[in-house]
């Protein structure tokens, strides 16, 4: 069968045509501009393709509550009017499909579950660190939505002994986006993380914000999986630098085998690419389809 899938970013909109096996046909990319300029380009994509439903990995905050008036809708995010946008129900209505809808790290996490790193995991957990922070949650076999849906990314750390930036995040100061994200790597040091390669101090400050963050995620979820990519995490020395701290911040207090002798397999990058959130909702375009 023929499917949709849309992985609605802050700056980008990741658009493909694939199966229920996660095979992508055709993919195209358009700017994140507003609702009334992007919004009709993505339905003019998708109409004659013969797709039988869409899914839709969206930046958040979502509402995510199927009995709520404003499901599928964006609700608080500054971005220009894409504010209380109907996001789900723009497709369900030009395209007359069934139209699946999730946050975006939760597609990329339910791709990841279905086709990649996290295949036969019954826990496990996605981070993205790029322009923000995110993380998409899998417990007891499901996507965590709860009282809105997980927001781990603003989970509140301590300084760096060494860091004296207050922090990027307008609401928070010193929470996982507001110290570890891309503009914050950016307005700490005054230039861009790719700038940056070769500065130790710079990736040892953001390893140890990003380790504090998954030691909590792992006592708060247990994880069988610790998925992270992202912009910020295409610096691959930051893996090691990551697991050491771990196992630093942990201090043996967990006797979990894949923890204490085999990190490398628990800290992990995607086993997709950079391509689990499009087929993640490719995989929410099929569940819908199911429902």
């Amino acid at each position: 069968m023929l499917l949709g899938g849309i992985e609605a970013g802050g700056t980008k909109m990741v658009l493909a045509v694939g199966d229920e096996n996660g095979n992508i046909f055709e993919k195209a990319t358009i700017p994140t501009d507003t609702p009334d300029v992007s919004v009709p380009k993505m339905i003019d994509f998708f109409k004659g393709k013969g797709i039988e439903a869409l899914g839709i990995g969206c930046f958040g905050p979502v509402d995510l509550h199927r009995g709520s008036k404003t499901f599928g809708y964006i609700t608080t995010t500054p971005k220009p009017k894409w504010g209380n946008f109907d996001f789900a129900g723009a497709f369900r209505e030009a395209l007359n499909i069934p139209v699946g809808f999730d946050l975006d790290v939760n597609a990329a996490m339910l791709g990841e579950v279905t086709w990649g790193a996290a295949q036969g995991c019954e826990s496990a957990i996605y981070i993205t660190i790029g322009t923000g922070v995110g993380v998409g949650v899998w417990v007891n076999g499901k996507l965590l939505h709860g009282l809105i849906h997980p927001e781990a990314g603003h989970m509140i750390l301590n300084r760096h002994p060494e860091d004296p930036y207050p922090g990027h995040c307008p609401f928070h100061g010193n929470c996982l986006e507001g110290m570890a994200a891309g503009p914050a790597v950016e307005e700490r040091w005054g230039k861009k993380g790719f700038d940056l390669a070769d500065n130790p101090k710079v990736w040892e400050i953001e390893s140890y914000y990003i380790a504090q963050a998954i030691t909590n995620f792992i006592f708060c979820y247990s994880p069988e999986k610790v998925i992270v990519w992202g912009g910020v995490m295409h610096q691959e020395q930051m893996f090691p630098m990551i697991r050491a701290q771990v196992k630093e911040m942990l201090n043996g207090y967990l006797n979990a085998p894949i923890i204490n002798d085999h990190i490398e397999d628990y800290i992990i990058a995607p086993g997709l690419g950079d391509e689990p959130g499009i087929k993640g909702a490719l995989r929410l375009a099929w569940e819908e389809l199911q429902a």
